[in-house]
């Protein structure tokens, strides 16, 4: 029998199988294997083997010797009935909640040190209880596969994405007139389902029994929520438990200690009745976005989807151009965030507001005071909260509905020191401009701007914006510097880009200071109304695309609209984080360069003011500098090879991708071997230097100016740089071989000047140079035979120049033995035949003692 024969033979026998398995019930499959296994006991370790409760084996049981007198109820979309001895949760599901989708979110609300931090994502999926016998099955519900229901395929496609059975619930009892199945969900809450599992969160492995207890249940219209206090046990990385269908939360924390107590929160929230319509993902506009498949096409081949994510907005009154609407996105104010942060949290939600006026919105957005309600929970699933908890990073989450994108819900969290955090970034990126800025701390007032522009960034990916980085390169330096146009634009086209504050702005520019740091740009309000904004009289998602695409295509005519490019693929010097005036990266280091000079004059006194303190702010503004200086350096090299994108789609003109001209190519190569590679004045300044540490500063100058070498010798660049000259030929392409041959001597610059010495920071460079080509050549991978044809080429070049600069009369000690070493190290990397010196065995055994905590 032929191979392909064989592959036929197989497919049908699987779609045989696969049309035997769907045709039975889940009861006969699990029946096929064992009998299921009732959840334990209350109190009882759910890693213990399971006994009997409620209903067992013996079926259900009379309602009033279920539900007891020992238990308190609650009334809601679910009756919840608790009974603290022993703990005990009982769900009383209506015969009018089965197969209905609800959200079942899960977060930590309370941790001990260590364990995560509160108000953190654990899971969150959609799930559906349906009846089976006297038995509850609550199913994992998958919309990424879909089909229209009127279409022939949508039977196929249902079988093909049959719901996976989370649990099976024996049924405890029934209410008098059978409407309510009363079922046992103790051991969900006690971290004994996997799907459900709060441990791997916080890096615990077991629960302890005696040590964790339900704290309470509560009811109502449209959710349950479930609080149990869980302790863990045994530390270390823990099983992540779930599989797929939910959206993850934050990675492992590691506990502390043998155990971790933590509160954890289940929020179980009903979808809406009727979903709302979706909107299709459009690669012009940054939205966050969910895949699906749909097989219910004319094209009769499956078709890759994808809706984006946002709150419902329906107007009062569809007719009027500027309505307000039906329910307005509301967010709450953590009731632990400090009263003095209040006003500047609140100011970031509302600084959204014009954008949603534009698209139509009037009160569109709103943020309030937590309740003093008891019964009011942040970790609500019904409700948008902005935390203020002890985490080292800003966050956010949403809860949304899979079946139509819809937001349902939505977190961000921000940290007590967020103030702090900016504040030295401030310092270095502004100080220059921004006199408050010139010492540490910053004032009240300044840091709290800092926070609302965290909450407007974070706000913005609630909405279901995602990072915008091309929004750093559409604004040209002079309008960057322009204090008219930065006021009325901001200084990038979006507070979604990850641009932090306006480092190119100069001092003579008379930039108000309150302009240095983002604000809602001209490309935020053109998104919120692509994506906010109705359509009229469009019934259906499709109906909406001929209006969408002549909205995106506003970024012809408008470039500060547009977004990052669909497959760019890190490519586009344009498209950086951390970036401000990128349309001429050379031109906006330069300024930048001129700013860090600024404040490396006053970084020393404006650290210093605490009199009897360490020198921390001294040693953080001076790492913040040099973080600075290499991401800055770091711009100009992507230009290198780069290309220039913008994402147009069919009926639009030009092309997506085209090479950034060879004369900018070069000069940012220029400005590289000018500016990268040679020693920064500030990185040695022994007045800093010598209270901050006691050596190190030589190999900090070295690892920042790798960085740099290392990122303009990437394979990929040079690949590219390939590519470009062959396909757009040397008038406008900057070629590889003129590319190395520059860097070669510029890195090597004295090797062409006889008698020049050589500092041990250009010997730290040259020798990371060398390590660079003998990796192309003998690292794993090497390099392809293109790269490697180039640089044997240089190598050899530079071999004969360093024997010459070797040679030359009165040459000090240091570099004859330097440009000795290098011409012995470049014939040891054309050839890895010859051997390599022997290290010498007593620098050796002091490098191991040094890493192995010896004498320093």
């Amino acid at each position: 029998m032929s191979r392909n024969r064989r592959v036929h033979a197989w497919s049908i026998a699987l779609v045989c199988a696969l049309v035997f398995l769907f045709s039975a019930s889940p009861l006969q499959v699990l029946r096929a294997n064992q009998d299921p296994v009732p959840p334990p006991a209350a109190g009882q370790d759910p890693a213990a083997p399971a006994a009997g409760r409620g209903a067992g084996r013996g079926g259900p049981q009379p309602y009033a010797s279920v539900v007891t007198n020992a238990f308190t109820s609650d009334d809601g979309v679910f009756k919840v009935h608790t009974n603290k001895s022993p703990d005990t949760v009982l769900f009383e599901i209506p015969n009018t909640q089965l197969d209905k989708d609800f959200v079942w979110d899960v977060s930590i609300k309370k941790t001990t040190i260590g364990a995560g931090f509160g108000g953190q994502n654990v899971s969150s999926r959609t799930v559906r209880w349906t009846k089976r016998g006297d038995r509850l099955l609550l199913l994992n519900m998958d919309y990424s596969i879909t089909a229209d229901a009127d279409e022939m395929v949508a039977r196929a496609v249902a079988d093909a994405n049959y719901p996976a059975i989370i649990s099976t619930l024996p049924i405890a009892a029934y209410n008098a007139d059978r409407s309510a199945s009363v079922v046992d969900m103790t051991t969900f809450f006690k971290d004994g389902v996997a799907e459900f599992r709060a441990g791997a969160a916080i890096g615990g492995r077991g629960v302890a029994a005696d040590r964790s207890f339900l704290e309470r249940a509560v009811s109502f219209p449209e959710n349950v929520n479930v609080e149990a206090m869980l302790t863990f046990t045994g530390g270390g990385a823990a099983d992540a438990g779930g599989g797929g269908g939910g959206r993850a939360g934050g990675a492992a924390r590691g506990m502390r200690g043998p155990s971790g107590t933590v509160v954890v929160h289940h929020s179980i929230l009903k979808l809406p009745d009727t979903p709302m319509m979706s909107r299709n993902y459009d690669e012009r506009v940054g939205y966050d976005s969910d895949n699906k498949v749909s097989f219910g096409t004319d094209e009769h081949r499956s078709v890759r989807d994808q809706i984006i994510n946002r709150f419902r907005l329906e107007k009062k009154d569809p007719n009027a151009a500027v309505s307000d609407p039906v329910k307005p996105i509301t967010y709450y104010v953590d009731p632990a965030t400090p009263a003095k942060w209040v006003p500047f949290v609140k100011k970031g939600v509302m600084a959204w507001a014009p954008a949603f006026e534009a698209a139509g919105f009037r009160n569109a957005i709103q943020v309030l005071d937590a309740p003093k309600d008891p019964e009011w929970s942040a970790e609500d699933a019904r409700y948008s909260v902005i935390h203020w908890v002890p985490t080292q990073a800003e966050s956010q989450t949403y809860i949304n509905d899979p079946r139509s994108g819809e937001i349902l819900s939505a977190n961000l969290s921000v940290y007590p020191n967020i103030a702090t955090y900016g504040d030295t970034w401030y310092f270095v990126q502004a100080g220059a401009v921004d006199k408050r800025a010139q010492k540490l701390p910053l004032p009240d007032d300044l840091q709290g701007e800092l926070l609302r522009f965290v909450v407007s960034h974070q706000i913005g990916h609630t909405l279901g914006l995602t990072h915008n980085l091309k929004a750093s390169a559409l604004y040209t330096v002079a309008q960057v510097r322009d204090p008219k146009w930065v006021k009325e634009n901001s200084f990038v086209a979006s507070i979604m880009d990850d641009a932090r504050f306006n480092y190119v702005a100069q001092p003579e520019d008379n930039m108000d200071p309150a302009d240095l740091i983002p604000k809602i740009g001209p490309y935020d309000k053109f998104a919120i109304k692509w994506g906010y904004a109705p359509v009229p009289n469009a019934k259906s998602p499709s109906a909406e695309h001929a209006t969408l695409d002549q909205w995106a295509r506003q970024q012809d005519a408008t470039p500060y609209l547009r977004f990052s490019t669909e497959g760019a693929a890190a490519t586009d010097p344009g498209d950086e984080a951390e970036a401000v005036g990128d349309m001429d990266a050379v031109a906006a280091t330069s300024l930048g360069l001129k700013n860090l000079n600024r404040v490396a004059a006053f970084m020393f006194a404006g650290t210093t003011s605490k009199v009897g303190d360490p020198w921390d702010d001294l040693e953080t503004v001076y790492g913040r500098m040099v973080t600075q200086w290499s991401t800055e350096m770091g711009h100009v090299a992507k230009v290198i090879g780069g290309l220039d994108s913008q994402q147009v789609h069919i009926g639009q003109q030009g092309v997506r991708f085209k090479t950034v001209p060879k004369a900018k190519q070069v000069e940012a190569m220029q400005f590289l071997l000018a500016n990268a590679f040679q020693t920064p004045a500030f990185m040695v300044n022994t007045d800093v230097l010598r209270r901050i540490q006691a050596s190190g500063a030589v190999d900090r100058v070295r690892a920042a100016q790798a960085a740099v070498l290392t990122a303009l010798l990437q394979n990929a660049r040079i690949d590219r740089m390939t590519e470009q000259m062959t396909i757009d030929g040397p008038t406008i392409a900057y070629s590889p071989l003129q590319f190395l041959m520059d860097l070669r001597n510029g890195v090597w610059s004295e090797a062409a000047k006889p008698g020049t010495a050589i500092s041990i920071y250009r010997r730290n460079l040259q020798r990371t140079y060398l390590s660079q080509m003998d990796q192309k050549l003998n690292g794993t991978p090497a390099a392809g035979a293109e790269i490697r044809m180039l640089v044997k080429g240089e190598l050899k070049a530079l071999a004969t120049q360093v024997k010459a600069a070797a040679a030359a009369p009165g040459l000090d000690e240091a570099t004859r033995r330097h440009l000795v070493d290098a011409g012995e190290e470049i014939t040891t990397i054309l050839d890895p035949r010859i051997p390599r010196p022997a290290p010498d065995p007593a620098a050796a055994a002091a490098a191991g003692g040094r890493g192995r905590g010896g004498i320093r």
